[in-house]
């Protein structure tokens, strides 16, 4: 069984968004490609709802890439498991209301039991300084989290 990996909505856009004049956004954009091009098919991919109403904002053009994309993958459903474990993530986290949907997609993650949530949200998802906090959390909540990481760090 090949290991399960939930997108979170930031690895999608680095996929079709324009590539960026910031080098360091431009290199991760370009790891993501590459890395979507030659490791993909060695994981089960997934998104969520969440996923799915995040790629519908902005520009529509990339928009329906980003969409097209997405569609292509089974979805998880926001459970009443998650919309209870995400509030309790963002507090553990110390996290303000505002990263309620970075919160919802670790909390869908977990409850649907992902091998790895992969994301380039180093802000309020992948954050070595909470990470201990967030798994703690899941784990007293009775859920095994997955492991969050960049592509970077699932390249071998």
């Amino acid at each position: 069984m090949k290991p399960r990996i939930y997108l979170e909505t930031s690895m999608v856009s680095y996929l079709v968004g324009r590539l960026s004049r910031d080098v360091i956004v431009l290199g991760n954009q370009e790891l993501t490609r590459e890395w979507w091009l030659r490791r993909r098919e060695e994981y089960e991919l997934f998104v969520s709802e969440v996923v799915i109403r995040e790629a519908m904002l902005g520009n529509q053009q990339i928009a329906r890439q980003r969409l097209e994309i997405v569609e292509a993958l089974p979805i998880l459903r926001v459970t009443e498991e998650a919309e209870r474990l995400a509030p309790l993530l963002l507090r553990a986290a110390g996290l303000a209301a505002n990263a309620r949907t970075d919160a919802l997609h670790v909390a869908v993650a977990t409850v649907h039991g992902m091998d790895f949530l992969l994301t380039w949200n180093c802000t309020h998802i992948a954050n070595a300084a909470i990470r201990r906090s967030v798994e703690r959390q899941c784990r007293s909540s009775g859920y095994e989290p997955p492991v969050i990481c960049t592509p970077q760090e699932l390249e071998i």
